[in-house]
């Protein structure tokens, strides 16, 4: 006995479909075999009656001498031929037996009713299988006489009896072939999906080394290959979690330490102003950076709870990367970095002008931080259809290999963890972009710099946004000589 299982299931269910289509064909086949040979005997009969009652007619001869004759000339081979009267009382047969009976069989009724009589049933006396065929003989056009042929079924009986044992026997053998295939095909279903759900266990307790082995095919091999894709991406991220951990550990501790460190020798008292000044400036920049830190660990999970709220309105595109350059030019002239702006008037794009100026702080705080000394940093602005608004972030600074490429928009991911960061930036930035209906790509060569192009969607200005955006942010007067030409 199978114990119970998806193997039990696949077995059970071929053979009983295959058993019911083979009942079903075999049900038919002997059906229309018996039809078959049946009616291949009532033919032959109907065809003798035919003959025989032609025969009759001709001669127009009402005598026992001629009854004797027909019974003669038209007997069939292990048939006996009768002759009736119309209410069914046998007159004479080709047996030369004239028993005293009456004939009651449906037949008879049948053919006095105009038609040919057909029965299949026993015979009484002999309870042996016959079918019987009556017809009426008609003399000077009235009916005289039945004529009616019985014959024995017997080995016809027998002959359908051996083909119906062959036919089982040869439904049998196809249910074995049948359950055999069916067996060979649950043991290769069953045995992939037990080794599957083995390495699953496995994963399940924390193994995520764990691999399934084997080359299966189709579902069976997407469910492998999917199982495997989703371990190494469990021990990826939890690489990445632990490498996360391990900065946000370090980025914190720094400005603590500072925070600390400043706070307990104000404390102890005995410094001029200006060393106290200094002391909480520098407390303030690391309380700053904390924030910063905890607003983006805040952010970036807002958005992967879907729940960031934006103010939707209209922004300007050259006055939004004003305000980036103004907030990161001192940055910049601290590297001696040139940050160039060269975008067209008028373009506007519908969002949140706050957590746009994130995006792209974020991108160009990126480009300084990761450019050389005395490079230069592109921000352009265009339309690149009539629909969407294409802005780019081009720097000429270390770039990124083809490798990190591919990961540098993961969260928590960093190419360069000495310069720190919680490596959520790009990942937040990327999610920001699409929240807004946008796209964001980047493109980057080792040694060459990078590029970022964010598309967003353009949209139609008021006239309060025009007369705005009129006015724009003054330019850094040391940097605005560098500028001329390029705004």
């Amino acid at each position: 006995m199978i114990k119970k299982g998806m193997r039990r299931q696949i077995v059970l269910h071929y053979i009983l479909v295959v058993f019911l289509a083979l009942l079903l064909v075999e049900v038919i086949f002997l059906i229309v075999i018996r039809t078959y040979y049946y009616d291949s005997i009532y033919t032959r009969i109907t065809t003798q009656l035919n003959q025989a009652e032609y025969f009759y007619r001709v001669t127009s001869r009402d005598s026992p001498i001629s009854l004797q004759e027909l019974l003669r000339s038209f007997e069939l081979k292990d048939t006996e031929l009768q002759v009736l009267t119309l209410k069914g009382d046998m007159i004479t047969s080709s047996t030369g037996f004239q028993p005293d009976r009456t004939i009651t069989t449906s037949d008879v009724p049948e053919a006095v009713g105009g038609g040919i009589g057909r029965w299949v049933g026993r015979q009484p006396g002999t309870n042996e299988n016959v079918m019987a065929v009556s017809k009426v003989l008609q003399i000077h056009g009235r009916d005289s006489y039945v004529l009616r042929y019985v014959t024995s079924v017997e080995g016809v009986n027998a002959d359908l009896f051996n083909v119906t044992l062959i036919s089982v026997s040869v439904g049998i053998a196809v249910l074995a072939v049948v359950a055999a295939f069916s067996f060979g095909l649950a043991n290769s279903i069953i045995k992939p999906l037990n080794n599957i759900t083995a390495v699953s266990a496995q994963m399940a307790k924390g193994k995520f080394n764990a691999r399934i082995k084997g080359d299966y095919l189709y579902e069976i091999g997407e469910l492998a290959s999917t199982l495997n894709y989703l371990a190494e991406e469990i021990v990826r991220s939890n690489q990445i979690k632990d490498d996360f951990i391990s900065s946000i550990s370090h980025e914190l501790r720094t400005p603590l330490t500072s925070i600390k460190g400043w706070s307990e020798t104000l404390i102890s008292g005995g410094y001029d102003p200006e060393e106290t000044k200094l002391g909480m400036s520098i407390i303030s920049k690391e309380s700053d950076r904390l924030i910063g830190l905890v607003e983006e660990i805040l952010d970036f999970s807002k958005l992967h709870q879907n729940e960031m709220k934006l103010s939707i309105g209209i922004v300007g595109v050259k006055e939004l990367l004003q305000e980036i350059i103004l907030n990161l030019w001192a940055k910049a002239e601290k590297k001696s970095i040139r940050l160039v702006l060269e975008a067209e008037e008028g373009i506007y794009v519908r969002g949140d002008a706050n957590r746009l100026k994130q995006v792209f702080l974020n991108l160009t705080d990126n480009a300084v931080k990761f450019s050389h000394e005395g490079s230069v940093i592109m921000l352009s602005a265009r339309r690149a259809d009539e629909e969407k608004a294409e802005i780019v972030v081009q720097d000429s600074g270390i770039g990124i290999s083809q490798d990190h490429l591919n990961r540098v928009k993961d969260r928590f991911f960093q190419v360069d963890s000495l310069n720190g960061g919680t490596g959520l930036g790009l990942a937040i930035s990327q999610q920001l972009v699409e929240l807004h209906g946008g796209t964001m790509e980047i493109e980057s060569e080792l040694g060459k710099g990078t590029r970022v192009t964010v598309y967003l969607q353009l949209a139609e200005p008021s006239p309060e946004v025009e007369t705005m955006g009129q006015e724009s942010l003054p330019m850094p007067e040391e940097n605005h000589d560098r500028e001329e030409g390029n705004t």
